[in-house]
C-alpha cells in the first residue's frame, strides 16, 4: 500500500477537502503561520490547501510532498517565480541549505508513517532543519475505539457535482489491523465523464496513535520541549478530545 496519492485523488482533492477540512483546521494553522513571521515549511503540502493562501499573505513558505500528482496540481496554481518553493521530497530525508522557523505537517501526514523508525527519523530530520526556538507542529486523530474495531463498509463520505451535470461520489471502507495499529483504508471513486462513468480504487494505510505512545516518541527524539493539545483551539487533552495537536520546539 502506498501513501503517494494517485492522480484521481489529486484531481478531486481540492473539491473534497475544501468541504471537509477548511472549517476544521484552517484558523489554527494560519495563526501559527502568522505568529512565526519567518521561514516556513509545509511537509505534505499536497495541492496547496494552506500553502497558496499563506503565499498570498506574503509568507516565506516552502512545501514538499512525495506525491508527484499532487505536486503537479499545485504547480499549475503557481506563478513561475514561486515554483522553486515546491519540491518532491519525503519528510524522512528532505534537504534544504537553510533552516526554518516553523515546520507544519497538517492533516495526518505523520500517520502515513507506519513504522516507529520512520516516525523518529522524520521528527529528527525536521529538528535538524529548524532554527533555535523553531517549532514543528503535526496532528493525528484520536482513535474512536468502537469504529476502529468494527471498521466502515462502503460509506459514502462525499457526493457532489465536480462540473455542471457531472457527479463525483467517493466511498470509504476501513479494516483494522489492531496488533500493528493500522487502519487499512480503501477509497473508491465514481465520476461521470462524457463517455460514461469512470471508477477507480485506492488502498492506503494510516498508523493510529495513543497519547503516551506519542509522548514516548517525542521524548526519544531530539526535541526536549513539547506539548500536546486536544483540539485546534488549544484545549488540554480530555475525555472528549478528538485530536492530538503536537507542538514540538527546538530549544
Amino acid at each position: 500500500m502506498s501513501s503517494e496519492y494517485p492522480e484521481v485523488f489529486a484531481r478531486f482533492y481540492d473539491l473534497i477537502y475544501q468541504n471537509m477540512r477548511d472549517g476544521v483546521d484552517n484558523e489554527f494553522f494560519f495563526e501559527q503561520i502568522r505568529q512565526s513571521g519567518g521561514k516556513i515549511l509545509e511537509a505534505g503540502v499536497g495541492t496547496g490547501r494552506f500553502f497558496m493562501d499563506a503565499l498570498g499573505m506574503g509568507t516565506d513558505i516552502y512545501g514538499l510532498d512525495i506525491s508527484e500528482p499532487m505536486i503537479n496540481v499545485l504547480i499549475e496554481k503557481l506563478d513561475a517565480e514561486h515554483a522553486h518553493r515546491i519540491s518532491i521530497q519525503s519528510i524522512l530525508d528532505f534537504e534544504f541549505d537553510f533552516h526554518f522557523d516553523l515546520v507544519i505537517a497538517p492533516f495526518r501526514v505523520m500517520m502515513h508513517l507506519t513504522e516507529k523508525e520512520e516516525q523518529l527519523e522524520a521528527i529528527n530530520n525536521v529538528y535538524r532543519h529548524l532554527k533555535p526556538g523553531g517549532k514543528f507542529i503535526f496532528d493525528a486523530f484520536i482513535p474512536d475505539l468502537k469504529q476502529l474495531i468494527t471498521g466502515l463498509e462502503n460509506q459514502t463520505d462525499f457526493e457532489a457535482e465536480y462540473e455542471p451535470g457531472k457527479k463525483l461520489t467517493r466511498t470509504v471502507s476501513t479494516r483494522p489491523e489492531l496488533i500493528n495499529q493500522l487502519i487499512n483504508i480503501t477509497f473508491e471513486f465514481e465520476w461521470e465523464e462524457e463517455e460514461g462513468k469512470k471508477t477507480e480504487r485506492w488502498d492506503t494505510s494510516l498508523r493510529f496513535f495513543f497519547r503516551y505512545e506519542l509522548e514516548h516518541l517525542i521524548e526519544r527524539s531530539m526535541f526536549d520541549k513539547y506539548e500536546i493539545w486536544g483540539d485546534y483551539k488549544g484545549n488540554k487533552l480530555a475525555e472528549g478530545s478528538k485530536e492530538f495537536i503536537v507542538i514540538c520546539q527546538k530549544t
